[in-house]
């Protein structure tokens, strides 16, 4: 890892002790998740765990050859925050990632990712992250390479890291920031923010479903890794010595498998003690690095250990057999003349169901008594040789042709069985083809008493018919489909269903809304109309605003009426509306009338004319009016604006907000421009 100059670290520190001393601290409604001991977090299941332990060894390479370390995390949707910048720098702030340490996010099915890093401390620039983005991470996640987008990641982190210019000099003495400050910084950020900083680091590497990773220390987990390879080393040195004993007792085409998971289990194993001579060279690793380390040598000797097992499991049921062989030998003859005797039968099943079904539908067990015959000769091949090999005295050839024969004998069972389960499968299906049928039947009859204004069900019914008509015809032929039939009727099923139940869900919706119109009908009406008569005793002071928004309310409630009888739904929308727009523009008119004048009602006969917008020339004795009437003459009393004039200082309100300066956003040091969509 890179060492911050000591400009940086007075600056880091300042950061530490203001964030400690008040600084507000972003917070989400669902903290981000916990990324674990691993470097691969994948909630959205889109990794196999092949691709999962490739991924988790090439970030280990990163770490190893750059000091950079990066998380990759596939999730379904980014939630709290939802955007995608804002989620993946949240999660890394909550899990304490350091400045040469990275984390790609991954919506999966928002199809949406953001690599997060630290612009300002690290050693990467924004402009380089967006180019690994736009350059290698997006082209592979387009493409549904998953696993390729977190490899192409790290390649494009390695390749920056090869590029960066070499750290400056150390700062030379009496140039820098003063030493004394910057040592009481340190004792004022350890006393204050200590006891936050134990707790936060100690919460850090929690893993996914609650459980926390790092409450494990990293000693024992090098303990346990330890322990894991001397026991996988000793499992491969006994398998190796199994697999001589296997070959002389059952033969080399008998221990063949054995020596494919052999072969894979040492592999995993170098792999293993690779890592651990990493970890334990004279070059130091980040905590990090070393948790990763280990845990990757704990998957690779897991994976090692049950591979053997596995194998091991096979060999100890040939020596049982081998024990048994006389025994084992007379069950198998026995479990063959059972299956031989059964095929007979089975094969009769298989010609009545010829008569009554289709070629099709039987295509799965059409061949199944020819396999069965082959395998139950097959069966009677090995039951002779492992006959010869027991009078031989040869017990350990006895057991695997053994066991071969009762692998012939287990698949001609399954063989016949499978054609008698095909005929319980058909008569099934042709019983809820029978009962389908009859459900759609009654859909149809249901929805010609549902109001169809759009022709939907129309449609629908038509489809459905046609669907069922359909399978009525595959199951009356002479040799049918009771499959696909109840495929088709299944399909008509729903497509029946689907618009009946959003056909009900609208006719409940309008018996509903009828129900509500008639009160809000008369709502409207009266605030419509009592803010009609508010305004026309006040016209003279009530700007265009507070009309405008009345005229728009007058408008809904003679669409609500006109509505009322067809669309009860839409009438009620505009009666609300109307409410709505009404009570707007009373409030807008009151706000006029106490701005008129001053914030007067009144005082004498002639404001109170003006006031009420009256003729007031005519009272006066005629003589037209000029164009200003009076809004010239008393402009200056009345507000400053004439009468329908409205002050502009009286409403005015701030609007918006801005961040004040003093906060900052969940990035912090993360902030940038990039990610997208793919």
């Amino acid at each position: 890892m890179r060492k911050p100059s000591a400009a940086k670290a007075t600056v880091a520190l300042l950061v530490l002790v203001a964030g400690v001393l008040g600084w507000p601290l972003s917070a989400a409604a669902v903290p981000p998740p916990s990324l674990g001991s691993s470097f691969v977090l994948d909630q959205a299941d889109v990794l196999t765990n092949a691709q999962e332990a490739e991924v988790q060894s090439r970030l280990v390479q990163l770490t190893t050859e750059t000091g950079y370390d990066m998380w990759v995390a596939y999730v379904d949707e980014f939630t709290q925050p939802e955007a995608a910048e804002e989620w993946a720098n949240e999660t890394a702030n909550r899990n304490n990632l350091g400045p040469h340490q990275y984390l790609l996010a991954v919506s999966v099915t928002g199809r949406a990712y953001y690599l997060s890093g630290d612009v300002d401390d690290g050693d990467l620039t924004s402009a380089q992250l967006a180019d690994i983005e736009q350059d290698l991470v997006q082209p592979a996640l387009a493409n549904g390479d998953w696993a390729g987008a977190a490899e192409k990641a790290a390649d494009g982190l390695t390749a920056a890291e090869r590029a960066a210019p070499a750290p400056p000099p150390p700062t030379p003495a009496g140039s820098g920031p003063d030493f004394g400050l910057i040592v009481l910084l340190v004792l004022l950020a350890l006393g204050i923010g200590g006891g936050l900083l134990w707790f936060g680091l100690r919460r850090r590497r929690a893993a996914s479903g609650g459980s926390r990773a790092s409450v494990e220390d990293i000693d024992d987990l090098a303990r346990r890794a330890g322990s894991a390879l001397v026991a996988t080393d000793d499992a491969v040195k006994n398998s190796e010595q199994e697999l001589g004993f296997a070959r002389a007792q059952f033969g080399d085409e008998a221990a063949a498998p054995f020596v494919e998971v052999l072969a894979q289990a040492k592999a995993d194993l170098d792999r293993a003690f690779t890592i651990s001579q990493q970890l334990d060279d004279e070059t130091p690793e980040t905590p990090e690095q070393r948790r990763a380390g280990y845990t990757e040598i704990l998957r690779l000797c897991a994976s090692a250990d049950e591979a053997l097992d596995a194998k091991a499991a096979a060999f100890d049921e040939l020596r049982a057999l081998e024990a048994e062989a006389p025994e084992a030998l007379a069950r198998v003859q026995q479990q063959h003349a059972a299956a031989a005797a059964a095929l007979a039968g089975a094969d009769a099943e298989l010609t009545r169901l010829r008569q009554r079904y289709s070629d099709g539908v039987l295509a799965p067990v059409s061949d199944n008594p020819a396999q069965a015959r082959a395998r139950l000769d097959l069966a009677a091949q090995q039951i002779a040789e492992a006959s010869t090999a027991l009078a031989n005295g040869e017990r350990g050839d006895a057991a695997v042709a053994l066991r071969a024969s009762q692998a012939a004998v287990s698949q001609a069972e399954t063989l016949e069985n499978a054609i008698s389960a095909l005929a319980t499968d058909l008569a099934a299906a042709e019983r809820r083809s029978a009962d389908l049928d009859a459900e759609i039947d009654g859909d149809i009859a249901s929805a010609g008493a549902l109001p169809d204004p759009d022709g939907r069900i129309a449609g629908a019914v038509a489809a459905a018919t046609a669907q069922r008509n359909a399978a009525r015809a595959s199951l009356g032929g002479e040799r049918s489909d009771p499959l696909a039939a109840l495929s088709t009727l299944e399909q008509a099923n729903t497509t029946i269903d689907t618009v009946l139940a959003a056909a009900r869900d609208e006719a409940d919706r309008q018996r509903r809304a009828a129900s509500q119109l008639d009160s809000a009908l008369v709502q409207a009406r009266a605030q419509v109309s009592s803010t009609e008569s508010f305004i026309a005793a006040r016209r003279g002071a009530v700007g265009p605003t507070a009309r405008t928004r009345l005229a728009e309310a007058g408008a809904a409630l003679v669409q609500a009426e006109q509505l009322r009888a067809t669309d009860p739904v839409s009438a009620l929308s505009l009666a609300q509306r109307a409410v709505q727009l009404s009570s707007d523009a009373g409030s807008l008119a009151q706000n006029d009338v106490g701005s008129f004048g001053g914030g007067s009602g009144g005082g004498t006969d002639m404001l109170g004319a003006i006031l009420g917008g009256i003729a007031v020339n005519s009272l006066l004795g005629g003589g037209s009016r000029s164009r200003g009437g009076f809004g010239g003459g008393f402009g200056g009393s009345f507000g400053g604006g004439g009468f329908g004039g409205r002050s502009g200082g009286s409403r005015s309100r701030s609007g918006g907000g801005m961040r004040s300066s003093g906060s900052r956003s969940s990035g912090g040091g993360r902030s940038r421009r990039g990610g997208g969509r793919f």
